[in-house]
């Protein structure tokens, strides 16, 4: 952090930092919804979609906005803020870092930054705000990336390029993000499109809160330290020049599953990821695995472990101002207690999802999408309700652009 601060002064007061680049983009999206019958799990329910039983047909979706500084040739500023109807204050932020990358001649170049973004784990969320390229829902991956993970810290990347391709390898240490997991456990797999921002909260199922005998309605903060200690990931990838890429990733978030403050936990939160993309012509394939676990252990007398796995293929079609994307998503959750396995806070499904956009022009995007999640959790029945649900959503975006 030293040096980079140093970097950051004698670059502003360079020269060249009176010739400064800068820029801002972003988009404003507007739905018609058919929502699923659950309750979301946004409001409090078990439902796995972001708009369910209650919601209006009708959705102001997101304001997002990403601007942009190029101090220097090396060094670049972003910021990203979104304006949303669900999150607890009228603005948040989604990210906020300062990258350096000295211009580089040779095969070697490397890059760090620091601050508070998105880990880059993604291969469907390359757009503005954590936003899809293919379809407006993210795989059950990628939807949990958004909602509990955040890299606040610093990330280095070093690459090696070469005719055949690039060689990356990546390494960061991160904090603020002790409580990531306890989705996982209370809630289960999610598909929504809604990353957390940095200052919101989460809504905890409240058949969860009444399992362990609290009373609902509750949230719990994301991004918090309550241990001290530093967390990590790596990773390695290839991007080659027949347009393949491949990657694999590990992340371990080195909570202390002992810590808590003001009645919320720290979970020992730990996953690898892989993940491969192919592009032919007109065509490309989209695939990513995930396998990991989250723990608690709060007290004498109690623990809790979740195990979960999740995968998905989409396979995209673009031409000209029209793409078309179909995905596959798998899903599961594994919950050991100190009282032995947990039924309730276990659970398995799979999800189908369709999506058609059209761009007629570089400000707008028209995309229809059809998600259908089927899914099995035995906490269901706290509500009342059979334990397998199978939910439709459909939903019908304008996204208008600007820059």
């Amino acid at each position: 952090m030293r040096r980079l601060a140093a970097v950051l002064l004698c670059a502003l007061s360079s020269p060249a930092a009176a010739q400064v680049d800068y820029g801002v983009s972003g988009y404003i999206d507007f739905r018609l919804v058919s929502p699923g019958d659950e309750t979301s799990w946004l409001q409090g329910g078990l439902g796995k979609t972001r708009y369910g039983s209650g919601d209006s047909d009708f959705q102001f979706t997101a304001a997002i906005g990403q601007g942009y500084v190029q101090l220097t040739p090396e060094i670049l500023a972003v910021g990203v803020l979104r304006i949303e109807p669900e999150q607890r204050t009228f603005i948040d932020a989604l990210e906020g870092y300062v990258r350096y990358r000295p211009v580089s001649t040779s095969a070697w170049r490397w890059s760090v930054k620091g601050g508070a973004f998105f880990a880059p784990f993604s291969l469907e969320n390359t757009e503005v705000g954590w936003s899809s390229y293919w379809t407006l829902t993210p795989s059950a991956i990628n939807s949990w990336f958004g909602d509990e993970l955040r890299t606040v810290g610093l990330e280095g990347a070093v690459d090696w390029r070469t005719s055949a391709g690039t060689l990356e390898w990546i390494a960061a240490g991160l904090g603020w993000n002790d409580p990531a997991g306890v989705m996982i456990a209370d809630r289960g797999w999610a598909m929504d499109d809604r990353p957390t921002g940095l200052i919101d909260h989460l809504r905890l199922p409240d058949a969860t809160l009444v399992m362990f005998g609290d009373t609902p309605p509750d949230s719990t903060p994301i991004f918090k330290e309550y241990d001290g200690r530093a967390g990590w990931y790596t990773g390695l990838s290839w991007d080659d020049a027949a347009h393949w890429h491949l990657e694999v990733e590990y992340y371990d978030n080195e909570a202390d599953p002992a810590a808590h403050h003001g009645g919320y936990f720290a979970w020992r939160t730990r996953f690898w990821n892989a993940g491969a993309s192919w592009t032919f012509d007109e065509f490309t394939v989209l695939s990513q695995a995930l396998t990991g676990d989250t723990m608690i252990d709060p007290f004498p007398g109690f623990s809790s472990k979740t195990d979960f796995d999740s995968a998905y293929l989409l396979v995209g079609w673009e031409r000209d101002q029209w793409r078309i994307a179909a995905r596959t998503d798998w899903f599961r959750t594994h919950t050991d207690t100190t009282f032995g396995p947990s039924p309730a806070l276990s659970e398995n499904g799979n999800a189908l999802t369709g999506a058609v956009s059209w761009l007629p022009r570089d400000w707008i995007r028209l995309t229809g999408e059809l998600l259908w999640i089927d899914s099995r959790r035995d906490e269901r029945a706290i509500e009342g309700i059979d334990p397998r649900q199978s939910d439709v959503q459909l939903q019908l975006s304008a996204r208008f652009y600007f820059n």
